[in-house]
């Protein structure tokens, strides 16, 4: 879970996560000036530090020196707004897949709650992956679970914004069974939004998708053109 200035929420996100029977829960700092440290270590979580900033960075420090026995991972947001209640239909698709992912977009009301730069964004970035992968998913959403082997294999590049979606289109490259469970998304809990809210926040994320996206085309292309 990487979080940044979330004092106010990641205790409780921690709190849920292991009420939901998760036996481990890591919090990666990326940067913090508050005292989001001291709430993850109170609610019982291992927190890691990334002080330089990027979610794909935080991700990706979170994944080092995993548990022997961790056989997949979850990725969550700190602030409150992934519906961990629905985490137990995470868990009984897992049986049958190998990634699944969260979908915010399901319906009206929920994308209501994503900012409109979001709902567009995620839109056109999922449209694009489709034209050029042949898979139609609906979402670039942060509430995911993933078997640590095959996103391990994946040996993910992106330290941004475009973690997410490298995650999506490696999934498809690597033919893994995947699986898109619409979810409910929340309001912020609290604290500020690094995107949703924030125009300029939106557009850098937004350009870095397009970037990490339009790399992986070219790779694809290479690839391709190669075999």
């Amino acid at each position: 879970m990487p979080a940044r200035d979330e004092e106010g929420t990641v205790g409780n996100v921690v709190a849920r996560l292991l009420d939901a029977g998760l036996g481990w829960v890591r919090v990666v700092d990326n940067g913090s000036r508050d005292q989001t440290v001291h709430a993850a270590r109170s609610a019982g979580a291992d927190v890691y530090s990334e002080p330089q900033r990027g979610y794909g960075r935080a991700c990706w420090r979170g994944l080092q020196r995993l548990p022997a026995g961790c056989q997949w991972v979850l990725f969550c947001d700190a602030d409150g707004s992934d519906d961990l209640s629905q985490l137990p239909d995470f868990f009984a698709a897992a049986a049958k897949s190998d990634f699944v992912l969260g979908n915010r977009r399901c319906g009206s009301r929920h994308e209501a709650k994503l900012g409109w730069l979001q709902h567009y964004g995620n839109g056109l970035a999922t449209a694009l992956i489709r034209l050029g992968w042949g898979h139609r998913y609906f979402d670039l959403g942060p509430l995911r679970l993933i078997r640590r082997d095959v996103l391990e294999a994946m040996e993910m590049k992106d330290r941004t914004w475009g973690w997410t979606l490298e995650m999506q289109v490696k999934a498809l490259e690597g033919r893994l069974r995947v699986t898109e469970l619409p979810v409910n998304y929340l309001p912020r809990q609290g604290g500020e939004s690094k995107i949703s809210g924030n125009l300029m926040g939106g557009l850098r994320a937004g350009w870095v998708i397009l970037w990490t996206l339009g790399g992986l085309y070219l790779t694809r292309g290479r690839r391709l053109a190669g075999s």
